[in-house]
């Protein structure tokens, strides 16, 4: 297994990953054209910092973007997405995965790291493993534009 840092010519490289893992177990309905557009979006994002697991076959297997964000008295790291493939699911890489990134940000300075998480038990089960628990001074607002 390796883990390096993710660049944007990683893209296509993540890019079936991120549509087959959304499309078809979340029921999402990306195309390549938005999911590269998303992906590129984050990578490109000032002090982003992303990873790319790959197996011992060179084959990507998952990954993890976000990016440090400024505060006034801190830097914390929003993890926008981490994706492991579906047949590499349950076998620990997401856990191994999640923790060389709060290292490696941790090294670079940051405090904490920050996401949203989809409300559902495998999310509540994998993040509270990891040490996360739900914030207690933030609600999250939508407006929905009709």
């Amino acid at each position: 297994m390796q883990i390096n840092e993710m660049k944007v010519e990683d893209i296509d490289l993540v890019l079936p990953l991120y549509i087959e893992y959304y499309n078809t177990y979340e029921e999402s309905c990306w195309t390549e054209a938005t999911a590269k557009k998303r992906i590129k979006q984050v990578l490109t994002t000032a002090d982003s910092f992303s990873l790319i697991m790959k197996d011992d076959n060179d084959e990507v297997c998952g990954f993890a973007m976000g990016y440090f964000k400024q505060y006034d008295d801190i830097v914390g790291y929003t993890l926008e997405e981490i994706i492991i493939s579906y047949q590499h699911q349950n076998k620990g890489l997401g856990s191994i995965l999640l923790a060389t990134l709060e290292s490696k940000v941790r090294e670079a300075g940051a405090a904490c790291v920050e996401l949203q998480a989809v409300n559902d038990e495998m999310h509540e089960k994998f993040y509270s493993k990891a040490g996360f628990s739900n914030a207690r001074n933030f609600v999250m607002k939508v407006k929905w534009f009709e």
